[in-house]
């Protein structure tokens, strides 16, 4: 992992778009997912507001509930990305499809300004759909409201250390896709 300067910060984002029988809402399992955290010896620091969004690609899938929070951790980024997994393992996740519906989606954002594998690699992984090799930050997160939005709720200032852009610049620059709105 390579580390550069910048605004310091463990990003995560939120989202479901299916219930269960133990939680009648997505918002409900969020909120079940981010008091798992603390299980872990994981502190939140902020959370965004919850927003309703449409699936991006779009599809017929229900709509998605979707929030970004902060965190400190002692965890290194893969240590915490193995923990994000089996929460959502523990809350009923099984990973069939990309962009599947599903009860529990818990991304690594950003971790720090620490890029993983490095900022050469990290494009190439990027570009590649398929992998499954690990990537921080979040290969898609500059390309989504419904993750932009929530993160502008706790810091409009954090830049993305691959691209230099804060939160607030990588809104305008991009073509919005999926409708965002506050719950």
């Amino acid at each position: 992992m390579v580390k550069y300067s910048g605004i310091d910060m463990i990003l995560i984002g939120l989202g479901s778009n299916l219930t269960t029988e133990e939680f009648s809402s997505s918002k409900a399992i969020l909120m079940a997912a981010v008091d798992a955290l603390s299980e872990y010896d994981i502190e939140v620091i902020k959370i965004s507001n919850f927003y309703e969004t449409e699936p991006v690609p779009k599809s017929d899938q229900p709509w998605f509930v979707n929030a970004v929070i902060s965190i400190e951790t002692h965890y290194d980024a893969l240590e915490l990305l193995g923990i994000l997994h089996e929460i959502e393992r523990n809350m009923g996740r099984v990973r069939k499809e990309k962009w599947e519906a599903r009860i529990i989606d818990l991304d690594l954002l950003s971790y720090n300004d620490e890029i993983y594998p490095d900022p050469e690699n990290w494009h190439k992984v990027r570009e590649d759909i398929a992998s499954k090799l690990p990537i921080i930050p979040h290969g898609r997160l500059h390309e989504r409201d419904f993750v932009l939005i929530p993160m502008a709720d706790i810091s409009t200032d954090w830049k993305h250390p691959v691209f230099n852009k804060s939160v607030k610049n990588m809104l305008k620059a991009h073509n919005s896709e999926g409708i965002v709105r506050i719950l």
